[in-house]
Order: C-alpha cells, then structure tokens, then sequence
C-alpha cells in the first residue's frame, strides 16, 4: 500500500505571525485552516507528516540576503500555536532553501517507505518550490496545493506554481 508523507514548510513565528521578521502577509494566515485540515488528514489515515523547520545560527550566511530570521532557540524559530506537531509526526531542522540539504529527510522518507508527497507551506517560491525540485530530483510523485502555499511576493508565488507544475511535473492543484 502506497504511504504518504505531508511535508509541512516553515510554518514558524516569523514568517506567520505579524511581529516576524519575514511575515508573509495575510495571505499566508488564511492558508492555516487548509494546512490544519491536511494535517489532520495525514494523521487520520496513519501517513507520516513532517514538519522542515528554518532554523538558522547566529550568523547564517543567508542574513546576506534576508532580514535575521528563525535563529535556532528563538520565538521567530518555534512553529506556530495553529499547527502543532503531534506525538508521531516528525520536525526536521533545516539551514537551507532546500529541505533536503544538510538534513535526514531523505533517510525518514526511505525508512517510512514513502512512496508520494504533499507539500505545504511557507515561502512558495523559495523552500517549497526548491523542496518541491528536490523530490520531483528523488522520483516521488509530488502535489503542490494552491490552498496550502503562500509568499510574501505574489508575483513570485505564481511563477513558482507555473514552474513546479510544468517544469518539475508536481501536481498543482
């Protein structure tokens, strides 16, 4: 039987709360009850739901680019009240764009036998889009929920969706 993995991205302080440093707007709050529903779903029919955390040093490289953000220990750094993990569900700290780089995902996707993914989350045209890449990379059959992504650019947040559906073959519904 074919088992199924939530990738839940980045749904910390500081990119869904408004005091956060990289707030995503209220476009990426509204998603909430969608990505709630999901994993409430994945719970219920006993597939794996992980939750990729940014979780940056003091001095990450990364700030070159963005504002300081989700500096591991910190309140930016903690996933948000609306969707806390359950007792079986795993969080895996991530450094990079990519949920894959420098991390165990690949290991806790092959030990749980997964053979397909969901992704939701925050910001879609970055770690989505480039964890999204990675999986299509890795052979998993992969679907993208319009209703469960979001990004503080919108111009981006389409030209990602377009991508993942035509270039990287994701379900984008």
């Amino acid at each position: 039987m074919a088992k199924k993995a939530l990738i839940v991205i980045d749904m910390l302080n500081d990119f869904m709360d408004e005091k956060g440093a990289l707030f995503c707007g209220i476009q990426a709050r509204a998603k909430i009850p969608f990505i709630r529903q999901r994993i409430q779903n994945y719970r219920d029919n006993d597939d794996l739901v992980i939750y990729m955390t940014d979780s940056h040093d003091e001095d990450d490289k990364e700030f070159d680019k963005f504002q300081k953000h989700a500096v591991t220990g910190t309140w930016g750094n903690e996933i948000i009240s609306d969707v806390v993990p359950g007792p079986k569900d795993k969080v895996i700290p991530k450094k990079r764009y990519s949920s894959f780089y420098g991390t165990d995902l690949e290991k806790v996707l092959k030990d749980s036998n997964i053979t397909e993914a969901e992704v939701v989350g925050v910001c879609t045209s970055i770690c989505v889009m480039d964890t999204v890449g990675d999986l299509v990379n890795r052979d998993y059959p992969v679907t993208v929920p319009v209703r469960g992504v979001a990004d503080f650019d919108q111009e981006a947040h389409e030209f990602a969706l377009k991508r993942m559906k035509q270039i990287y073959g994701a379900k984008v519904q």
